[in-house]
């Protein structure tokens, strides 16, 4: 019984990470942004990047945006945009 709940527990703090991620459109790796140019585009834009990664067909920071909110956000391989965030308030 102690497994069962266990498993149920385990279950219950992990189902909100799944649905933090987001859903980026499939694009062949040869269109993708260089990580090191985008990573430029952001910092020209005003962001201090803590992390940068490939998260699923998404690149995705963690970090700090011109206002100085943390922010972590993923962005379309191939076009830049945005495609989710969270700022902190």
């Amino acid at each position: 019984m102690n497994k069962l709940l266990l498993t149920a527990l385990c279950a219950a703090f992990a189902a909100p990470a799944v649905f933090a991620s987001a859903k980026c459109e499939t694009h062949p790796k040869s269109e993708w942004i260089k990580q090191e140019d985008f990573k430029k585009q952001l910092e020209g834009q005003g962001y201090k990047i803590d992390k940068f990664k490939v998260s699923g067909q998404c690149y995705e920071i963690y970090g700090k945006n011109k206002n100085d909110k943390k922010v972590e956000i993923y962005f379309d391989t191939k076009t830049g945009k945005p495609v989710k965030s969270e700022v902190q308030q």
